[in-house]
């Protein structure tokens, strides 16, 4: 069974940074990633690592978010620097197996004052 927990979400300034983890078990991921929803827009992709090497990011995160996988811990984090308003959202974490399926995390919120 596949489980993802979720973790570092929280409040800070706009400049300010978080580090948001997310920890699956069950199943070998090829894909892992995060996406992002605030109230009123449609859910985004923010980034994805794939295999553990190769990434990709929303435009709009680019050089300010950083994504990294560790494998033996099955661990996707999100680095994220330089925060801005637009940034608050509910940040979900999603996973693609090696058989194709796909899972999805809870969420955690992320806040970024102005």
């Amino acid at each position: 069974q596949v489980q993802l927990v979720e973790s570092g979400g929280g409040l800070v300034q706009a400049g300010g940074s978080l580090r948001l983890s997310c920890a699956a078990s069950g199943s070998i991921f090829n894909i892992m990633g995060w996406f992002r929803q605030a109230p009123g827009k449609q859910r985004e992709l923010v980034a994805t690592i794939t295999s553990g090497v190769t990434t990709n990011y929303a435009d709009s995160v680019k050089g300010r978010f950083t994504i990294s996988g560790n494998d033996a811990k099955n661990t996707v984090y999100l680095q994220m620097d330089n925060l801005k308003p637009e940034d608050t959202a509910v940040y979900r974490c999603h996973v693609v197996t090696q058989w194709g399926r796909d899972y999805w995390g809870l969420g955690t919120q992320v806040t970024v004052s102005s």
